[in-house]
């Protein structure tokens, strides 16, 4: 999805991670091509950037810490690339850990996140991204998890910037004490 009139997007890693090339579809079926900025396949995000004569039609983060369980919310997204839809749903929980890495802190909902639905927006009912549909449960309905939009609105523009995740490493090691007779 498109977050600026300049057309930086935010997407999932996984969705560009192994394309050659990539071509964004507008709503108006206008395509344009894109470029990737940078991907985190820790978070599970990228960013990509899109050129056109005209500004882009965007949407803005909102606050993913304030939703609260039982919020309606929306999963926007092309499942099984049947074009563009939108499932409703409510925040089931928050900060869930899924097992799936480092830095597992999704939001769940029960609207549908199909594969498709990877990278598109999870919106609150006044339009707000406060997350970024991630995955879905294999082997059960209406169980998606969604990346919070605190953790992609810094990934994002720390890609934009840096074109890449700098990781802090302590660089501390153990051993077994060995007498000091």
């Amino acid at each position: 999805f498109i977050v600026d009139a300049n057309g930086t997007i935010v997407t999932n890693y996984h969705v560009v991670a192994k394309a050659d090339s990539v071509t964004v579809t507008m709503s108006d079926g206008t395509k344009l091509p894109a470029k990737m900025m940078g991907g985190d396949e820790k978070t599970d995000l990228a960013v990509l950037k899109v050129e056109s004569d005209k500004p882009l039609p965007y949407v803005t983060f909102g606050d993913a810490g304030k939703v609260r369980v039982g919020q309606a919310v929306m999963a926007v997204g092309n499942p099984f690339g049947l074009g563009g839809t939108v499932t409703v749903g409510i925040i089931s929980a928050r900060n869930r850990d899924i097992n799936s890495g480092p830095y597992d802190d999704f939001i769940q909902t029960d609207a549908s996140i199909n594969p498709g639905n990877s990278g598109g927006p999870l919106v609150t009912e006044d339009g707000k991204v406060v997350g970024i549909n991630s995955r879905g449960y294999v082997g059960a309905d209406n169980l998606g998890f969604a990346i919070p939009a605190k953790v992609a609105r810094t990934v994002a523009a720390t890609l934009v910037k840096d074109g890449a995740i700098t990781r802090s490493y302590a660089g501390i090691g153990f051993r077994e004490l060995q007498d000091l007779e």
